[in-house]
């Protein structure tokens, strides 16, 4: 296809996931009629001979014929030969943790980084700490323990450790005993940058400061953003790739905001500017309107980024940027911060409280989750390569085959991977944690950094409000102040019922009664707030 010529206008529709926030949404409707700034790039083609793959329900006559026509329907064909594998650790990289606002000051966050267990806390200064979560004692979870003057303590048998993940107390011990060399915990460097919790994953090799992530649309006057942490039951390279697949979007999330609809769902168009050891950027547009341009670009290990610089109506500069951070938790798991951030303030903003775009993200997460989950599922069952299993469209799936390239370019680096040509399996099964039934359940797990039972201590992870509330100080106290109004309102509203009956008039009766009803309302509203921030969405198809 024939890039279209520069860009006179630009719309920055949202795409990717851009149903996370309606706000997003007014900045690109102000941008709508405004000249596009930005990156000039070189595009560099796509194209190549595809792979050999099973035709599971055809006649090898009839796969020999597709395979003779794809390229002239759009099939995307692999590049053969181009997947050189160059030096990668994936060791020596920054992950990003957490988003530093929801660190809690009075407990230790567990996390993991390719099941790795980490314990995530901010001592007595405030400043943020990272160690293996264990204990050299006897392995118990540090993260189950409590602090103890900024000092994190084992609740097993009471060995504290300092920031520096050296051990200096042991109670056991008799008094003027040293504690031995060797009690310490593995400490890991973290980085609060931008708002964000980075950890390198290295302890033997100094923290390479040129490789943490620096968003230069965050330095800008005025730049404001939406951010929500979401904890999801697929592996981080299956939702890098929904992620980064526009196509999709119309479809699954049909109504989801103004912005998708399924009839416009349309072919794209590619174009690949950059490939590097380190990942792949480039621009996209939907071939009904090739002046409206996106820029997305990939970095190693788990960064994905959406910017678009326009022109406001005012002739003001603007800037909206969508940041992806796709940790690799571990086996069918991962966990996303989501950021979303414009120079361009909508009014939305200030109207709407911030638990209602939340729970909007939380929904569109929810459209997805099945489809995702099975999908790592085949992955897993089949161990081939991706170009066996998928059927890419140059005109949809251009980023998807570009990522799991890269695979095959650093995969041999990473604990396990699926590449578009190579595959490196995990070499023993994934530990499976659950909570415990019944009422233990919800002691065991209802604030992750409140520590629970051993390894029964996971939540639910199609659980809406384990995904995202827990995570979420604004949704969690939302949730608590509401729920606290719910039982307020149901108290006052029986009083109220109470009163009508022992009233000595009729027009006291209607009063009090009418009082109830409104009463009762607003306990079902509350409930309903609750309800929305915790709930799982279900596609009215699937309802039962």
């Amino acid at each position: 296809m024939t890039p279209p010529p520069p860009p006179t206008t630009a719309l920055p529709r949202p795409s990717l996931l851009l149903a996370v926030s309606s706000a997003a949404l007014k900045i690109s409707a102000a941008a709508a009629t405004s000249p596009a700034r930005g990156v000039r790039w070189q595009g560099v083609g796509v194209d190549g001979r595809r792979g050999r793959s099973r035709a599971v329900g055809r006649c090898w006559a009839a796969a020999v014929e597709e395979e003779a026509g794809a390229q002239e329907d759009g099939v995307l064909l692999p590049q053969e030969g181009s997947e050189a594998a160059g030096r990668y650790d994936w060791r020596e990289e920054w992950y990003p943790l957490y988003l530093s606002k929801e660190v809690p000051d009075d407990a230790a966050l567990p996390l993991t980084v390719f099941d790795r267990q980490l314990v995530l806390y901010r001592d007595a200064d405030g400043v943020l700490r990272c160690h293996e979560d264990r204990c050299p004692h006897r392995l118990a979870k540090l993260s189950e323990g409590q602090l103890v003057d900024g000092k994190l303590e084992c609740l097993y048998h009471g060995w504290q450790f300092d920031g520096e993940g050296k051990c200096v107390k042991i109670p056991q011990l008799p008094e003027g005993a040293k504690i031995p060399r060797n009690a310490c915990a593995r400490n890991y460097e973290v980085r609060d940058s931008q708002g964000v919790v980075w950890v390198w994953m290295s302890p033997a090799t100094p923290p390479d400061a040129k490789k943490l992530p620096w968003f230069e649309p965050y330095a800008r006057p005025g730049f404001t953003d939406l951010s929500t942490v979401h904890e999801l039951p697929y592996d981080h390279s299956i939702l890098l790739e929904n992620l980064m697949d526009p196509a999709h979007v119309p479809i699954s999330h049909d109504r989801t905001d103004w912005t998708a609809k399924r009839e416009d769902a349309q072919p794209l168009a590619f174009e690949v500017a950059e490939r590097t050891a380190r990942g792949f950027a480039g621009h996209w547009w939907r071939e009904r309107a090739p002046h409206l341009r996106n820029l997305l670009r990939f970095e190693a290990p788990c960064v994905l980024t959406n910017t678009l610089e326009f022109v406001d109506k005012d002739g003001r500069e603007q800037c909206f940027s969508a940041q992806f951070l796709c940790r690799p938790a571990g086996q069918g798991k991962s966990m996303l911060l989501v950021r979303f951030g414009s120079t361009a303030r909508s009014p939305l903003l200030r109207v709407l409280p911030k638990w209602y775009f939340h729970q909007n993200a939380c929904k569109v997460f929810e459209q997805d989750m099945g489809f995702l989950s099975s999908q790592n599922e085949v992955l897993l069952r089949e161990k081939v390569p991706t170009k066996e299993l998928y059927l890419n469209l140059r005109s949809s799936d251009t980023w998807v085959a570009e990522y799991r390239r890269w695979m095959d370019r650093a995969g041999h680096g990473m604990p396990y991977y699926f590449g578009h040509s190579t595959i490196s399996p995990p070499p023993v099964p994934a530990v499976v944690e659950q909570a415990p039934a019944g009422a233990a359940a919800g002691i065991s797990a209802s604030f992750p950094a409140k520590g629970g039972f051993g390894t029964q201590h996971a939540p639910n992870p199609t659980s809406r409000y384990f995904r995202h509330v827990v995570h979420c100080k604004g949704c969690r106290d939302t949730v608590n102040r509401y729920t606290a109004l719910k039982k307020a309102f149901v108290v006052l509203a029986a009083v109220a019922a109470a009163a009508a009956v022992l009233a000595a008039t009729r027009q006291w009766k209607a009063i009090l009664l009418g009082a109830a009803a409104v009463l009762a309302a607003a306990s079902y509203a509350c409930g309903s707030v609750v309800s929305l921030i915790t709930t799982n969405f279900i596609r009215t198809h699937r309802r039962l």
